[in-house]
């Protein structure tokens, strides 16, 4: 059951990745992925990491509530 969560988890991360549109923007390369993953982890290290990670919870939640709205919007076609 544990091993079934996790790679939910991990599918779940996944998609997030997609949904910020980096595996378009980085022609589906895994080094730059991971480049990019570790710079911001370091940056969030290095700088007050509470702020930046206050600053990037906010911009997840305002795109999650902004796409939710966008779909309250689309015609059902059921």
């Amino acid at each position: 059951m544990q091993r079934r969560e996790r790679t939910r988890h991990l599918i779940e991360l996944g998609g997030l990745v997609q949904k910020a549109g980096l595996v378009e923007l980085t022609d589906d390369d895994r080094a730059t992925l991971y480049g990019a993953m570790l710079e911001l982890a370091g940056s969030a290290r290095d700088k007050n990491t509470g702020d930046i990670l206050a600053l990037w919870k906010r911009r997840g939640k305002r795109a999650f509530d902004m796409e939710a709205g966008a779909d309250k919007e689309l015609p059902d076609n059921g």
